[in-house]
């Protein structure tokens, strides 16, 4: 059975499960954060351990919805109506992020804040990544879709642009670029490669 054929009865069974399921599921990682935190699990740097979690989630969340149309073009699979919950869920993990480097590891002190930003020049990149998603988060309402029409399309373009951001600003956070951080990248290239090649019948 092909990969197209084996995905039906998935996509069957996918259809009677509401979004809102998605959205419920997507805070199990938050609950774990908040689990390990107070359970001293969460490493010997707390604030550290909280940003980094937090960022790796939405990673994860951001990676997952790039996935959802090659998914469905090139194995049958359709999560496209989850697409918009997985977005949500990315943002949402993106904000929870940067409020714990602005309160958690900054104290709010924002000329200590902007030094950092200077000293560390991958945090931009992690906050243009952000900025970019404030739009798309925005209009992920059937009201936007409506009034925006076909530039609502348009406007979300600027997911890939986001993603491809928050991949670098992940890498250069590192001392040394690990295996899993040339995994990501390669996932991401990959994912939108799959975009421009043309299917064949």
């Amino acid at each position: 059975m092909s990969m197209v054929g084996l995905s039906t009865p998935i996509n069957g069974a996918l259809r009677r499960v509401p979004s809102w399921v998605v959205y419920l599921a997507g805070l199990i990682p938050l609950a774990w954060v908040v689990y390990l935190t107070f359970t001293g699990g969460i490493g010997v740097d707390p604030v550290k351990g909280i940003e980094h979690r937090l960022g790796k989630i939405a990673l994860w969340f951001l990676v997952g919805g790039l996935a959802i149309t090659p998914a469905r073009r090139w194995l049958g699979l359709n999560l496209i109506r989850y697409r918009r919950a997985v977005g949500l869920l990315a943002f949402f993990y993106i904000a929870l992020h940067l409020s714990a480097w602005a309160v958690l590891d900054m104290g709010m002190l924002w000329a200590q804040a902007l030094a950092d930003l200077v000293k560390r020049r991958y945090l931009l990149l992690g906050i243009s990544a952000f900025i970019l998603l404030i739009p798309l988060a925005l209009t992920s309402n059937n009201a936007s879709i409506r009034k925006l029409g076909r530039n609502w399309r348009r406007l979300h373009w600027l997911v890939y642009p986001a993603v491809m951001l928050g991949v670098v600003h992940y890498l250069l956070q590192m001392k040394v670029i690990s295996t899993e951080g040339w995994l990501w990248l390669t996932a991401v290239l990959a994912l939108l490669a799959l975009r421009l090649v043309p299917k064949s019948r």
